[in-house]
């Protein structure tokens, strides 16, 4: 399965210069509801045109969601092997907490010191 961080849903709404290819979001993609705020934040941010907003609730509902739970949260909390800002440690908690339970998971990103840190961690990173 692939994680999704936001930098991946924002780079397909606002045609970045790089831009996740189509055939992804034929894959079962998964994210924190964290996403969600994200990718709202960032469209009331921009002030986003109303095909914008549409294309996000499109593409939002595509995307599984998993709640943060106590046990995220407490990885969270605890130290990362490199440097991430806080939503995106609360991102691979919720990737760790996946592979607790024996799911596999791949992340998708755009973001270097998120790759940074996933791989660190022993996860896979998609090359977009």
């Amino acid at each position: 399965m692939i994680y999704l961080d936001s930098s991946v849903v924002l780079a397909r709404l606002f045609s970045e210069d790089v831009s996740p290819p189509d055939d992804l979001w034929a894959e079962r993609v998964l994210s924190s509801r964290l996403l969600e705020y994200e990718v709202v934040n960032r469209l009331f941010a921009y002030r986003a045109s109303t095909g914008v907003q549409e294309d996000a609730r499109d593409l939002l509902g595509r995307i599984d969601f998993l709640d943060l739970d106590s046990m995220t949260l407490a990885r969270a909390l605890a130290p990362m092997p490199a440097g991430v800002r806080t939503l995106d440690g609360m991102h691979l908690a919720t990737m760790e907490f996946l592979r607790s339970r024996g799911l596999p998971v791949e992340l998708a990103t755009y973001d270097r010191r998120m790759i940074e840190a996933a791989r660190a961690m022993g996860f896979a990173v998609i090359d977009l």
